[in-house]
């Protein structure tokens, strides 16, 4: 690791079954470098650093090196999805990702929000690439922030999205899709949710 990456989680003692044992997962993880920070917040008795964040639920985990804090976990990054979790460390840390020059240069076109959701499970082998794709695009833009999102501990949003198959992946509430994608396709749904000419499903 080169720089401090910040890891924040965001608990709550009541009615979070996994709160404990992501707590336990950041902890032990953190434990393993001096350059990872661990910051653990509770979404009701810390409701101002839950608004910095932007954390409406959780467990949530957010990290970050400077400026964003656009690369977020909500439930535990376990299973399959811990490789995106300690790629994500690890790429923060050294300040890179695997993002042609290319999506680098269109990354840094816009200018308005984009809100990245991947819809997984823990025991699927395609969702990760998703995920970290997803984050890696969070990391070249303050603009983008990209979630995973672990179905079976938000089951609400599962059935609010529909998602009947993972990896699932929602951009701006306007376009989605189900499965895999290579990097210049993602980024061309990216681009086409930013456009006002409404929803498209593919």
């Amino acid at each position: 690791m080169k720089e401090d990456v910040k890891l924040v989680v965001f608990t709550q003692e009541i009615e979070c079954p996994s709160c404990a044992q992501t707590r336990q997962l950041a902890e032990e993880v953190s434990s393993l470098a001096p350059k990872i920070k661990l910051e653990v917040f509770d979404l009701v008795n810390d409701i101002e650093k839950a608004k910095e964040y932007k954390i409406d639920r959780v467990p949530a985990i957010t990290l970050s090196r400077d400026r964003t804090h656009g690369v977020r976990f909500f439930g535990m990054p376990v299973g399959y999805e811990f490789r995106p979790f300690t790629e994500d460390i690890i790429g923060l840390s050294r300040g890179v990702t695997r993002l042609s020059e290319l999506t680098r240069s269109r990354l840094r076109n816009i200018d308005r929000p984009v809100h990245i959701q991947v819809f997984v499970t823990p025991t699927c082998p395609y969702c990760p690439s998703m995920v970290s794709l997803a984050h890696q695009l969070a990391m070249e833009s303050e603009y983008i922030t990209s979630d995973m999102v672990e179905i079976a501990e938000f089951p609400h949003l599962a059935n609010r999205y529909a998602v009947m198959g993972v990896p699932k992946t929602v951009i701006n509430e306007t376009v989605e899709f189900v499965g895999m994608l290579p990097e210049d396709h993602f980024l061309e749904h990216v681009l086409q949710a930013l456009k006002p000419s409404g929803a498209v499903y593919l």
